[in-house]
């Protein structure tokens, strides 16, 4: 009996100074230690928050393989600090932790805090227009245009969809727009530029996160596709250094152009890719700007799951 509890005072002292010190996945695989409960277990608890991850995941993000980034992980985080009987946001102080640590082969515009903050305000966002993350639609192709300015701001972005309903009654579309660090959401504006029109727009002043409704003449029946085009008017923010778009899953194809002022051209641009917020960046590739068009872009014939982006340097 004497073993058991110098054991358990063992384990928790361990779980005291993964908390304090880190990292994210020795604090994570401390806790399940202390509570005693395997994988399969903590898959179960999780699925009774509504939250689906795999003890495959679980097993990786405890070694420090992966590190959990997508909206459904970050929401496996937070409830893994109450089914592991932890303090409030301890897990994922953690993780800001890790993401900011400087290090040459993520070189991310935004820190792992700031994403982790804006995921959770896109969630209330989407729940105060009675939205989900599975919208019904499948995208079939996404051609974004980026507009930067003579102050070197994001001035703004035209976006064309073509989708195809996977539900019966689809009569929204809801465009999410991540502002800039420094941005002012509540100063921007949507415009429905074809097959659509405006509904309710929200944002999150803080994290700099616009959410808006594009509304369809029609409701879409399950395989009804349909085109629209919208437009977000931003401009509210400092220097712009890079645009990414993440997705959370497959689907078909997506261009990227971003066109820059005449009066502020950048000395260099690359594309790049990344697996998740969490691992490194790859696949960088120098693109050659239009002395014309003043625009870089580039094509992804079917998009994977991941990060695709174009970023550039001014001097």
């Amino acid at each position: 009996m004497r073993h058991g509890i110098q054991h358990a005072d063992i384990a928790t002292a361990e779980l005291e100074t993964a908390l304090r010190d880190g990292p994210f996945h020795v604090a994570l695989r401390a806790a399940i230690a202390a509570r005693g409960l395997p994988l399969q277990r903590v898959q179960h608890h999780l699925s009774r928050y509504g939250v689906k991850v795999g003890v495959t995941s679980l097993s990786y993000w405890q070694q420090g393989a992966r590190r959990p980034q997508r909206p459904e992980s970050l929401r496996a985080v937070r409830a893994l600090e109450e089914i592991l009987q932890l303090p409030d946001e301890s897990l994922v102080r953690l993780l800001a932790q890790a993401e900011e640590r400087p290090g040459p082969a993520h070189p991310a515009a935004r820190s792992y805090r700031s994403r982790v903050e804006a995921s959770g305000a896109l969630e209330k966002l989407l729940a105060e227009l009675g939205a989900s993350l599975d919208s019904g639609l499948h995208m079939l192709g996404r051609h974004e245009r980026v507009r930067i300015g003579s102050r070197r701001e994001l001035s703004g972005r035209d976006s064309q969809h073509i989708v195809r309903a996977h539900k019966d009654g689809i009569d929204r579309y809801v465009a999410v727009h991540h502002g800039d660090p420094g941005c002012a959401p509540e100063h921007m504006t949507v415009h429905a530029l074809e097959n659509c029109r405006t509904g309710r727009v929200r944002w999150h002043h803080d994290t700099g996160v616009l959410v808006a409704e594009l509304l369809f003449d029609t409701r879409l029946r399950i395989g009804d596709t349909c085109l629209f085009r919208y437009g977000v008017e931003d401009g509210t923010a400092g220097a712009s250094r890079e645009y990414v778009r993440d997705f959370g899953s497959p689907g078909g194809q997506y261009a990227l152009e971003v066109q820059f002022a005449e009066d502020a051209l950048p000395v260099r641009c690359h594309r790049f890719t990344q697996h998740s917020v969490a691992a490194p960046r790859s696949g960088r590739q120098g693109l050659t700007l239009s002395e014309r068009h003043r625009s870089v872009h580039m094509v992804e014939p079917r998009v994977r799951s991941g990060i695709v982006g174009i970023g550039w340097d001014w001097e």
